[in-house]
């Protein structure tokens, strides 16, 4: 159930909101306020998915309402409602940090496009919120050698910037976690981090994913819905695989980058956005410009910084390190004893040839760990290690 704070001092006007909201949905639950000062007071006492906040009030104007509420409550967007006097005040509360702003009488088409909107990008921010908690427990760069070493530095340099990154390497090797540790050190932590896996969505449906659609766009499309470069304003978008995205969708996200715009499918309106963009790809992209299957401008676009994970191969001595963390995150996730390595078994697994990489050395330690002994021992990583 959504709920909605209607500030607007004219009683008239707020009457017609309150009944456009209720009739447009009955699981919207709509809240009054007669003047600004009181809508901020209600604001400190309840939580709102979303305020329609009128711009000329008595007392406490929006646009004061709107710079103390993102101090209390950063997180609800704001929908403006502005006279024909206010449109320059409207456009200038959009950099305040309100998602939209509409004129009074208010369209109701308008009206109910932008609150649906808005309430689809705060939906897509709490579930960011909540997944980005488990986030900063679950990613670690483990290791120590000179290889993660450089990746570590690197990271330490390009993170406090906006500059955009390239992380290749072969499946398994941890580029994901790069990624998130790119945005965990940017001063965009607080913001979201929105992943896209290109590989996994149908290549008709990429563009609708990462920019949104309007209803009627296609046939399963019965609403309006924001994309994920909408969800990552003010973060991190990543584009996983990226090397598997269609060439009609390279086109759109290099003007993305190019003029910070997107339109939604279905539409020629252009939407301003924020978004620091981070992508992986386990393909070799020359190759692919060359045979026609990637742009190389967008390639140039992207690539301002690289970072190649290394093979697991290639760092063997920080095998005994992500064993140990394996091991203690695999007992605590089974719920059960912490079991240790003996150093004949550590030493074997290092000289095993590790073609799935970092995650392919996890499932064998899960897989030992459940079927080993109390220490696993050299004779149980033969017996349960092969491949």
């Amino acid at each position: 159930m959504a709920k909605i704070l209607v500030i607007e001092d004219e009683s008239a006007i707020r009457r017609v909101l309150v009944k456009i909201l209720a009739e447009e949905n009955d699981s919207y639950n709509v809240v009054e306020a007669e003047d600004g000062l009181a809508g901020i007071d209600i604001i400190k006492k309840e939580d709102f998915d979303l305020v329609l906040c009128d711009i000329k009030m008595p007392k406490m104007d929006g646009v004061e309402v709107l710079e103390a509420a993102k101090k209390i409550k950063p997180e609800i967007p704001f929908i403006m409602i502005s006279g024909h006097g206010d449109l320059d005040t409207a456009v200038n509360t959009m950099r305040l940090g309100a998602y939209d702003y509409i004129s009074k009488p208010p369209d109701l088409n308008r009206l109910l496009t932008t609150v649906r909107n808005a309430l689809d990008r705060k939906e897509l921010a709490v579930e960011n919120k909540v997944l980005k908690k488990k986030i900063s427990k679950n990613y670690e760069m483990i290791g120590e050698s000179k290889e993660i070493g450089a990746i570590k530095e690197m990271i330490e340099k390009v993170a406090p910037t906006d500059a955009r990154v390239l992380i290749t390497g072969s499946n398994g090797t941890g580029k994901e976690l790069v990624a998130h540790w790119v945005h965990e050190k940017s001063p965009r932590s607080s913001s979201p981090f929105i992943e896209v896996n290109c590989a996994a969505i149908p290549s008709e449906l990429i563009e609708s994913e990462l920019f949104g659609h309007v209803k009627g766009a296609f046939t399963s499309a019965v609403k309006d819905r924001a994309g994920k470069f909408e969800a990552a304003n003010k973060g991190t978008i990543f584009l996983d695989e990226i090397g598997d995205m269609s060439l009609s969708a390279q086109a759109k996200v290099l003007r993305a980058l190019q003029e910070n715009k997107i339109s939604r499918v279905g539409s020629d309106k252009d939407i301003k956005v924020d978004v620091r963009v981070l992508a992986a790809t386990n393909k070799d992209l020359k190759k692919e410009i060359e045979d026609g299957k990637f742009r190389e401008d967008l390639y140039h676009r992207l690539a301002v910084i690289l970072i190649k994970v290394p093979a697991l191969n290639d760092r063997r001595d920080d095998i005994p390190m992500l064993i140990e963390h394996f091991a203690k995150k695999i007992a605590a996730e089974q719920g059960i004893a912490q079991k240790s390595f003996s150093k004949k078994a550590i030493e074997l697994l290092k000289s095993y040839d590790w073609t799935g990489n970092v995650r392919e050395l996890r499932n064998v330690v899960e897989r030992l760990i459940i079927l080993g002994g109390k220490e696993v021992s050299e004779e149980d990583v033969k017996l349960f290690a092969s491949k």
